[in-house]
């Protein structure tokens, strides 16, 4: 137990700006760790989650004292409201993660996940000896722009390494567990074992009805993970670049969240229906969890982005925090020839940048959020994306938006 003097020499040495960035990565990387756990069924990962969800309780407990003691006038008072209703928010991502891996602890409801399904996959895969990943360090690989595949932790023999640094080395047998785009899974499996990969198929249980009900139920859970990380992405771009249509567009996605949450509530009640097996019954209860913390997440975006329908204005530490954190947020021009009418899909911008692209705005002033493979660039398109600091040279090559002078 700390004493009152070593937490009075914390908050003293405290910087803001810092643990808004850690805020802010761990959220992220909390997420993704829940559903790799519930995707695996896997209770270590679960508990690491955990462990990381006090980090970030402690994390915004000394945000809101150094804030406090930081604000000299009502213009930092007011500039701070902005930085803690976001630093809650964040909060609420990883208490939403936290409940999500709680799931992994109890029941195994990977009848109900496909994978197939998320635009970000979660992936664990062992490296095998054929590997050209072995005895090389992640600086090395640049797995991100290489395959949009970002490594979340890997397992040495009992030993687990959580947000491993660049100066890993990847070593044979090792664990991995990434995330990134669907389409970079097979090239990173190619990588990690020399083989070409393969999806497992998964037949569901039960009749015809059982089956529909399973298949529905996987489409609407991974659409709520899809809707809900997007949502959360859009809100750090709103407030990044302060735009007031993507705030409303964020506030738009809660209101539809919540009819998906209805309607999956549904589903598991009508699945449930003649089950007398007290083990689906608790996989029922874990996919209410899930829809659930998806509804969590929703609403924790769209607190980030009240922030600017509400025109709350925003101290500069949060906006530099943004732009220092793991994952950057980027606003980019279409203007390399080369890419005009040619489809995201085409381009695989995700598995050579690891960028996410979130939205479109056309020249007309119209916007495509969330833009579908098929979505065609145009010239004078302005990309919203997130992604890897390393992916942004690549991204900027590829747009032809070259960065402005120093």
């Amino acid at each position: 137990m700390k004493t009152q003097e070593e937490i009075r020499d914390e908050i003293r040495t405290f910087n803001a700006k810092a643990v808004l960035v850690e805020m802010k990565d761990l959220s992220g990387s909390m997420l993704d760790l829940a559903y790799s756990a519930i995707i695996y069924n896997n209770p270590e990962i679960a508990n690491e989650v955990f462990k990381l969800e006090q980090t970030m309780h402690s994390l915004l407990y000394k945000l809101r004292i150094a804030i406090m003691l930081g604000a000299r006038n009502i213009e930092d008072a007011n500039e701070f409201v902005g930085i803690l209703q976001i630093a809650s928010a964040a909060e609420k991502i990883a208490n939403a993660a936290g409940d999500i891996a709680k799931v992994a602890t109890s029941v195994s409801i990977t009848d109900y996940l496909d994978r197939e399904d998320f635009e970000e996959a979660i992936l664990n895969v062992r490296i095998k000896p054929p590997s050209t990943l072995r005895n090389r360090s992640l600086a090395e690989l640049k797995l991100e722009t290489e395959t949009g595949m970002h490594v979340l932790a890997l397992k040495r023999g009992s030993q687990w390494i959580f947000s491993p640094e660049k100066d890993e080395r990847l070593l044979e047998n090792d664990l991995i567990i990434t995330s990134g785009p669907t389409e970079g899974i097979p090239a990173f499996c190619k990588l990690a074992t020399g083989r070409d990969y393969k999806e497992r198929e998964k037949e569901p249980e039960g009749g015809i009805e059982r089956k529909r009900l399973t298949e529905e139920i996987a489409d609407l859970i991974a659409d709520m993970k899809n809707v809900s990380e997007l949502m959360v992405g859009l809100a750090y771009s709103a407030v990044r670049f302060y735009s007031k249509e993507i705030a409303q567009e964020v506030k738009d996605m809660e209101e539809s969240m919540d009819r998906m949450k209805e309607e999956l509530e549904i589903l598991v009640i009508e699945a449930a229906r003649g089950v007398t097996k007290r083990s689906n019954f608790a996989e029922f209860r874990g996919l209410l969890h899930i829809a659930w913390s998806s509804e969590i997440l929703s609403d924790a975006a769209y607190e980030i982005a009240d922030v600017v329908l509400r025109d709350i204005p925003l101290h500069p530490v949060f906006l530099a925090s943004i732009e220092e954190s793991d994952e950057i947020i980027l606003k980019m021009e279409a203007k390399n020839p080369e890419i005009f009418d040619q489809t995201l899909k085409t381009l695989r911008i995700e598995t050579r940048t690891g960028m996410f692209i979130l939205a479109i705005r056309r020249r007309a002033g119209t916007w495509v959020y969330n833009p579908a493979g098929s979505a065609v660039i145009k010239s004078g398109d302005l990309l919203i994306m997130r992604g890897p600091r390393e992916g942004e040279a690549k991204m900027r090559e590829i747009c032809g938006d070259l960065l402005p002078p120093a």
